[in-house]
């Protein structure tokens, strides 16, 4: 159990580079940025599996060899309890009255029937009651009239239920990250996706987890709904969908709340976010249109301002330069929900519903960068070999950044691009985010912990305790003299009013003598001496 603990410790101190270094399997782009921002002491980390902690060979071997203790430890206590169970009581000591709280009386029951009796009142509290068997001789040769009781099994068992689930616990835990998975997706209202690794925008999976394989359900946004308090904040988000959950399977209605996921099998779909994706339109100078789309912007405070971001890199416009180089337009901007101008900040959105949309946009033009496989962040943007447009709009001819009203047709198209191309921002969409979490050994978690708890509770509130009673015959000849005492393996305290309450028990079973014998022995509040078995 040392070595268990010890492993528990490292276990957890090898966990904390976790929490501060950033992982590949939660954020890769942190990892890079990390990397290029420490070049000495970033691949020294990498090099021991410092963004990779959890599954790390050093980690996996202290999570290992914890199991492999706790599990030899607990087989052996295991073995030993059940042994313990099936195994009388201590026998009774000489002198059980001479123990704390002990006493002895006169009985008018021989020592035989004396002890019987004690044993059937000590077994309706509940103790498990043995009596010296027949053949039993004392070390002076008289015949060994005694009881030995215990009860507080539950203690141990307890301690062993609360050990045994702690394994349980790390097993389940450890299975469910080698076989769970975990990812987030941005949908906008009339899109949809289905359950596989290109439909995510971030996924991050266990070891054991098989990509290819993942359960195919699909998902519809039909509907996303939020509202408001006046003073704009939120009241209530709901996503109403469509579903599948099986490639054949009928689709079926879903409404998805926040901590109120679509549960479907091991897989919960939880709704984390929401924003606006305005609605682009690239027209040529013929007025063909040659791109359109949802652009999702990102929040950036409660009255959801959000920055946008539209990357085209296939607009048509011939390469230049040499060697030749592709013009690709790029736009960024900031979208406003509700805008309103002040005087001091500009343009601002002063409530989170989309009741007047505007956007403040910059247009770009060169190469992105985008076809050299290096990843890049879909929402900002590289400017260091393009140039910045001179744009004309509801602004003005020739300005660098424009105001499009989205809700006015008047105000929302750009002109002034390259090769007499518009763009045209007519409409605003809603989109939600969406994680989709895979936990499939979660509730065999919970019950582990629930049967820690129990074995918790069990190992703290239950006493181990030992009660003797021995008869012996009177002097006069005519009945038997009977002790009572007993031992408490903790919390001797409490075992004081228990231990007097068994005696009265036992004196009523056992019958006494005459009405004026006086009970012999330590009285039985004095209890809280720490004498021990071995000293007995």
């Amino acid at each position: 159990m040392r070595t268990a603990l010890v492993l528990l410790f490292l276990l957890a101190l090898a966990a904390v580079p976790g929490s501060l270094l950033p992982q590949r399997n939660i954020n890769p782009m942190r990892v890079e940025q990390y990397l290029a921002a420490h070049p000495t002491l970033g691949p020294l980390l990498d090099r021991f599996s410092g963004f990779d902690v959890f599954s790390s060979p050093w980690f996996a071997a202290i999570y290992l060899l914890l199991f492999i203790s706790l599990i030899g430890c607990l087989s052996s206590r295991i073995r030993w309890h059940a042994r313990a169970l099936f195994t009388a009581p201590p026998k009774a000591p000489a002198r059980p009255g001479r123990l704390p709280g002990g006493s002895s009386w006169d009985s008018s029951l021989p020592p035989g029937e004396a002890l019987v009796a004690a044993r059937a009142a000590l077994r309706r509290r509940r103790f498990r009651a043995s009596v010296a068997g027949p053949d039993a001789r004392r070390p002076d040769g008289s015949p060994d009239h005694s009881v030995a009781a215990e009860k507080g099994y539950l203690r141990e068992t307890g301690n062993l239920l609360f050990h045994v689930a702690l394994v349980g616990l790390l097993a389940a835990v450890g299975f469910g990250s080698w076989f769970g998975y975990s990812g987030t997706t941005l949908v906008v209202n009339g899109d949809g996706f289905a359950n596989t690794v290109i439909s995510y925008d971030q996924f991050s999976g266990g070891k054991l987890v098989n990509a290819a394989k993942l359960r195919p359900f699909s998902l519809t946004l039909d509907r996303f709904q939020a509202a408001y308090e006046p003073n704009g904040e939120p009241r209530d988000f709901r996503a109403d969908v469509a579903y599948s959950d099986d490639l054949n399977a009928p689709t079926g209605p879903a409404t998805i709340r926040v901590n109120h996921p679509l549960v479907i099998g091991d897989t919960k779909i939880y709704l984390i976010g929401h924003g606006y994706a305005p609605h682009f339109i690239l027209r040529n100078a013929k007025g063909t249109v040659v791109w359109q789309g949802n652009v999702p912007c990102t929040p950036r405070d409660g009255m959801f301002t959000s920055t946008c971001t539209v990357k085209i890199p296939d607009a048509g416009l011939p390469a230049t330069g040499s060697p030749r180089q592709p013009q690709q337009l790029a736009f960024s901007g900031v979208f406003t929900p509700t805008t309103h101008l002040d005087p001091a900040n500009g343009y601002v959105s002063i409530f989170p519903a989309a009741t007047a949309p505007g956007l403040t946009i910059t247009g770009f033009v060169g190469n992105l960068h985008i076809d050299e496989g290096v990843p890049q962040n879909v929402y900002t943007v590289d400017t260091t070999d393009m140039k910045q447009l001179s744009l004309t709009g509801p602004a003005g001819a020739n300005r660098t950044a424009q105001v499009l009203a989205l809700a006015n047709p008047a105000q929302r198209t750009l002109t002034g691009l390259p090769a007499g191309m518009s763009l045209e921002a007519d409409s605003v969409a809603e989109f939600a985010t969406f994680q989709v979490k895979s936990d499939p050994f979660k509730r065999e978690a919970l019950l582990f912990a629930v049967l820690i708890i129990v074995g918790l509770i069990a190992s703290l509130r239950v006493r181990r305790r030992r009660v003797w009673v021995r008869a012996r015959p009177a002097a006069t000849g005519d009945g038997s003299v009977v002790e009572i005492g007993g031992l408490s393996r903790s919390h001797g305290d409490g075992f004081a009013v228990e231990l007097s309450q068994l005696t009265t028990l036992v004196r009523e079973a056992t019958g006494v003598a005459d009405d004026s014998t006086q009970a012999r022995g330590t009285p039985a509040g004095d209890a809280t001496s720490n004498a021990s078995e071995q000293e007995l």
